[in-house]
């Protein structure tokens, strides 16, 4: 089981269709409004989104515990760590 699989996940922030760097804004303050310790999962497209948002999340001090591909690989859901 990964340690993405073993976290409870507190949110869920649909991001589908939203572009860059707008995506990470909208995850940015979203975290803000979590406590330390949250988990957030987000959902990305795939090209700038998911390459994008999970280098700035992790810039910002977050853990990533996980990037996951779904359905045909459109998009992906980005499991985070608030810190």
């Amino acid at each position: 089981m990964s340690e993405a699989n073993a976290e409870k996940i507190d949110d869920v922030l649909d991001l589908r269709g939203v572009m860059c760097p707008i995506n990470f804004v909208k995850t940015k303050l979203h975290l803000e409004t979590m406590e330390d310790g949250s988990v957030l999962e987000v959902h990305l497209d795939d090209g700038e989104p998911i390459v994008n948002v999970p280098r700035s999340v992790k810039d910002e001090g977050h853990k990533i515990l996980a990037i996951e591909s779904e359905d045909d690989g459109s998009w992906y859901k980005l499991i985070v760590r608030k810190t």
